[in-house]
């Protein structure tokens, strides 16, 4: 198996404290303290998600959308997504598309966009929403996002897609979820509570994950930062955040994955997601690092650049005839 890194620029590695996904970790402080500015990040992000939205007009009916179709029940939540399916016979290949907002904000259409493109270039894009901190506690997220690769599985005629060439596209929260999908399957304890041994695979041929926390196990013990998703600190919780962690289920049999980040991003730092395709590349995983100079973590996801290139990297593993490509999974 080729493996490959690509990466713009050498950047200088901080402490390993300061890359566990957030920027320079401080001492245990009160939620209200923190999460209002977090949440003022996130609003904005929610905003101009929704604003791309009205882009959507300009794809000429080279896909249908179908919007708020159910996935999955859990308990009293409906779990529902956006399906944007290419015009033509099929099957496509499937890409289920997974939003950011810290675990605890956001929803489906902020990713209304990059599913459309999806759709424009030859995929059925599954754009979901899931539940959220802090109602919901981790592996809460990670359980839907599994149901949602069966459901994609389980529905593949009716939505054109080929089950056996299923991708992941997330950003920021989305993109740790989807990183976590790349690397996990049933024998790693995070397929949900009622998942039975003859289910639909919730593996994946191949991944994006953009602005992606890979790895918590560094985080200060008595940080109370990631309490409202993960229930506590590290030292109260710490096989939950080792399970939160793409980074410490990396193996030889992952799929291709390419990530993409802004070199000035000041939430999640580069270092998170380049330490994650060295271990890739070190297990003869394909991978990728597409650094964006001079870009933060709000103008990393609205990248056309990035966007275009992770595109590429899909079709080379999810559609190979179209590039000319031969996959190696």
């Amino acid at each position: 198996m080729n493996s490959s890194m690509t990466v713009n620029r050498p950047v200088k590695y901080p402490a390993p404290s300061q890359w566990g996904g957030f920027t320079r970790p401080r001492p245990a402080q009160p939620a209200a303290k923190w999460l209002p500015t977090l949440a003022r990040r996130i609003g904005v992000f929610v905003m101009l998600g929704v604003l791309a939205i009205g882009r959507l007009a300009a794809a000429e009916n080279t896909f249908i959308e179908q919007r708020d179709v159910t996935y999955a029940q859990q308990g009293d939540e409906s779990l529902r997504c956006d399906l944007y399916v290419p015009a033509g016979d099929g099957p496509f290949p499937g890409v289920l598309v997974v939003h950011g907002g810290a675990w605890m904000s956001g929803n489906k259409g902020q990713m209304a966009r990059t599913a459309a493109s999806l759709a424009e270039h030859g995929y059925t894009a599954c754009s979901i929403d899931y539940r959220l901190a802090p109602k919901y506690l981790f592996p809460a997220q990670i359980d839907d996002c599994k149901a949602a690769v069966r459901w994609l599985r389980s529905h593949a005629k009716d939505y054109k897609i080929d089950p056996e060439r299923l991708g992941g596209y997330g950003y920021s929260a989305g993109g740790q979820l989807v990183a976590l999908l790349g690397v996990t399957d049933r024998k790693d304890g995070l397929e949900g509570l009622d998942t039975a041994a003859e289910s639909p695979s919730t593996r994946l041929q191949c991944i994006v994950a953009g602005g992606a926390p890979c790895d918590f196990r560094s985080l200060p013990a008595d940080s109370g930062r990631l309490a409202y998703w993960l229930g506590g600190n590290r030292a109260e919780k710490p096989l939950l955040y080792q399970q939160a962690s793409a980074l410490h289920f990396v193996s030889a049999d992952d799929p291709p994955s390419f990530f993409f980040h802004g070199e000035e991003d000041r939430l999640v730092p580069l270092a998170s997601p380049r330490i994650m395709v060295e271990q890739l590349t070190a297990s003869r995983v394909p991978a990728t690092l597409h650094a964006i100079p001079n870009a933060g973590h709000i103008e990393t996801f609205f990248n056309v650049d990035a966007r275009t290139a992770a595109i590429a990297f899909l079709d080379k593993y999810l559609q190979p005839s179209k590039t000319g490509a031969t996959s190696n999974q």
